[in-house]
């Protein structure tokens, strides 16, 4: 009987300093939705269905009801720093700002809302380092979004402008109904099936 080999995994190797947001683009073969944070690379795990039904419904309830000068974008990255290049689940930026097709990164001062749907390997990251960098970095609003045994509970936020540092503006658990950054209202009770 023969014994296969053991298949050796080729990491990237940091260069002193960490990776920097341009470094992104350019490392090779890295699996998808990598993320920079704090110059170290983050790699996440395979979606669950919750996540997905979530994106869905929140995109579609937005692009329902946004106006038509903004644009929701799934899952493209947002250059906060030299060593910060988190990649928000949706974000929505002006029209203005898709500059070409093959966009992959937008500027913190393009985005108008940020939202994360929190994982069990994204906890810590979406509940806390985010935030954090996403308030920091000017993002007016955003929306962090949790299962309540299977349900989307959305947790909104705005940034106060005195302090720099969000603010939670409401927890919303059947439906999302708000008048800023635009006037949305999406019945979270829904499915997020077609």
């Amino acid at each position: 009987m023969s014994v296969e080999p053991q298949r050796k995994h080729t990491w990237p190797q940091p260069p002193p300093g960490g990776y920097t947001a341009d470094d992104l683009d350019r490392l090779p073969d890295l699996p998808p939705h990598t993320e920079l944070i704090d110059g170290s690379l983050v790699f996440t795990s395979p979606q669950t269905v919750f996540h997905t039904r979530t994106m869905r419904l929140l995109e579609n309830g937005i692009l329902r009801t946004a106006p038509e000068d903004l644009e929701t974008v799934r899952e493209v990255t947002v250059v906060l720093g030299r060593r910060q290049r988190p990649e928000p689940d949706l974000i929505v930026v002006p029209v203005r700002a898709v500059e070409k097709p093959d966009q992959t990164a937008f500027r913190p001062e393009d985005v108008l809302l940020a939202v994360e749907v929190v994982s069990d390997d994204s906890e810590a990251r979406d509940r806390e380092t985010k935030p954090l960098k996403y308030a920091k970095a000017g993002i007016p609003h955003f929306w962090r979004v949790e299962s309540d045994n299977g349900r989307p509970v959305v947790y909104v936020y705005e940034r106060d402008p005195a302090t720099g540092a969000y603010v939670a503006t409401g927890i919303h658990h059947n439906r999302l109904k708000l008048s800023v950054p635009f006037t949305i209202d999406i019945d979270l009770t829904g499915t997020a099936r077609p």
